[in-house]
């Protein structure tokens, strides 16, 4: 099993493969379409996976989803998000969290997120193997009411932005729920040693 990082402007993506097989773990912002489709594009595309609905991990999930003739998956938690980011109003904690909040809010507000023709709604425990891929769905709500996860292969986690590494590792700095992305980071923690890919910020190994 391999995956590969896809870097965006501020956003991560991440293909995950087992052979030619793979699906697409959040899909970064539209400026980076072309450069998703083509690393894509070396691969038997089979699903696209919403860590949550955010213009920087959904903004291309139609287009890709068209392109490649696959299904778009999230958690139904999430489905006000096509409709207005307003419906999930964001806080942040700490300097980090109000820089980025800043930075990002107008945006945000304004990019709308096509929603695809071709979706599923995932939920916890949830086997991708049926995709030709080794793992499986945790929810990580917090940083929005439907965020996930997908842990592969038991050694790999993708969380989305239920953590960051925008400067350190940390809980996810922009939040919906304090409680819930406290929790979540906590059900991270759980998990044992993991390789962690966050939606933004460099991986790193937890022992």
């Amino acid at each position: 099993m391999n995956i590969q990082w896809i870097k965006g402007k501020t956003d991560n993506c991440y293909i995950v493969s087992q052979g030619k097989d793979a699906i697409l773990v959040d899909t970064a912002s539209g400026e980076v379409y072309e450069q998703v489709l083509t690393e894509c594009s070396k691969y038997n595309m089979r699903l696209i996976v919403l860590t949550h609905v955010h213009f920087d991990h959904a903004e291309n999930a139609y287009r890709l989803s068209e392109h490649f003739g696959i299904p778009v998956a999230y958690h139904a938690a999430d489905e006000n998000l096509f409709e207005s980011f307003e419906n999930q109003p964001m806080k942040s904690y700490g300097i980090v969290g109000k820089v980025v909040l800043s930075a990002s809010l107008k945006v945000l507000r304004e990019t709308v997120v096509k929603k695809p023709e071709n979706v599923i709604c995932i939920k916890e425990g949830d086997d991708l193997s049926s995709y030709g891929i080794d793992a499986k769905i945790i929810e990580l709500p917090g940083h929005t009411a439907g965020s996930i996860g997908v842990d592969v292969g038991g050694t790999d986690l993708i969380v989305g932005d239920a953590l960051d590494n925008w400067i350190f590792p940390a809980k996810g700095h922009l939040y919906t729920n304090m409680d819930s992305i406290n929790s979540s980071a906590e059900k991270i923690r759980s998990l044992g040693p993991r390789k962690i890919y966050y939606g933004h910020g460099k991986p790193t190994e937890r022992k």
